[in-house]
């Protein structure tokens, strides 16, 4: 099992490494609540390059529905404004001359179902990745047993592989779950 060890350890690292992605993810879907978080994806054009918006601003969200964006140069106003509506976030940005308010509407029952299937979107992706993990790493155990790794051993491998791919399978619908459960709560 010593020959293996390595390959199921790489896969399991990867796998873990696709729930944190999938998690952070699904942090960036709102769920009618105002959060600072929901605008991580957004980049604004900052002389040039194309720069992170909570690098070029402070965010902050005063209320439950209110998020207020500061930025640290009255200049890139406009940027940002066009930024956060190309992000197609569904967020309309108000800009008094100094700072960006957005209200953050209650979502409706069609945003809502829209929101779902963008994170079962996203857990989709997820599964992809972690079945593909499985898939390489099942080729590195055929590998290693056409270089002599006996084959009860392969097999063992072959089992524990899809075990610890049924296990994380498992956690992205825990997190799939918790997700949809957030967001249909009115």
């Amino acid at each position: 099992m010593n020959d293996v060890k390595p390959i199921l350890d790489y896969m399991q690292d990867h796998m873990q490494k696709a729930i944190t992605h999938l998690e952070s993810e699904l942090v960036k879907i709102r769920a009618g609540k105002a959060s600072p978080s929901m605008l991580d994806g957004v980049l604004v054009d900052y002389y040039g390059s194309m720069t992170p918006l909570s690098q070029v601003a402070n965010i902050n969200t005063p209320e439950a529905r209110t998020i207020v964006i500061q930025p640290w140069e009255k200049s890139l106003i406009k940027a940002i404004e066009k930024a956060i509506i190309d992000s197609n976030l569904g967020l309309t940005p108000a800009n008094d001359g100094l700072l960006i308010r957005i209200s953050v509407p209650p979502l409706s029952e069609e945003r809502r179902k829209d929101l779902v299937k963008r994170a079962k979107a996203e857990g989709e992706h997820a599964k992809v990745g972690i079945r593909n993990l499985r898939r390489d790493a099942n080729e590195n155990i055929k590998k290693a047993q056409k270089s002599g790794l006996p084959e009860d051993v392969a097999k063992e491998a072959e089992a524990k592989t899809q075990k610890i791919t049924d296990d994380y399978i498992a956690k992205v619908d825990k997190h799939l779950e918790a997700k949809e459960k957030e967001i249909m709560t009115v």
